[in-house]
């Protein structure tokens, strides 16, 4: 999409501090952090929200996951979070299928 945040990121159209990217999913560092760590996963392709995947998106999903998996490696993240918001009424406000990975300090007491 055009006008999508996450898609212009991805397109390199907007500035963003990358720690992990491939093919088709990027992850960088959010710029209103929630955590001493808090990077965002996405794939490169704009989905909406989580539940507007299917079975078709298998491999989407299964990629993304392993990216994160991967950045988390590359930040040397032992213990992380990860959080995805689907819709408003969850907190979403970008309107692109994001991951939310938070660490640092003690995250058991804390909820997002």
């Amino acid at each position: 999409m055009e006008s999508c945040v996450f898609c212009r990121i991805a397109r390199g159209e907007i500035p963003a501090e990358v720690v992990y990217e491939d093919a088709g999913n990027l992850v960088f560092r959010d710029i209103k952090p929630a955590a001493p760590v808090h990077l965002l996963a996405i794939p490169r392709r704009h989905v909406a929200r989580l539940a507007d995947c299917s079975g078709k998106d298998a491999d989407l999903l299964a990629a993304l996951f392993l990216a994160v998996n991967r950045a988390a490696a590359a930040e040397k993240l032992r213990d992380f979070r990860l959080i995805v918001n689907n819709g408003a009424g969850a907190g979403q406000t970008v309107f692109h299928l994001h991951a939310h990975i938070l660490a640092g300090g003690n995250m058991s007491e804390k909820l997002l």
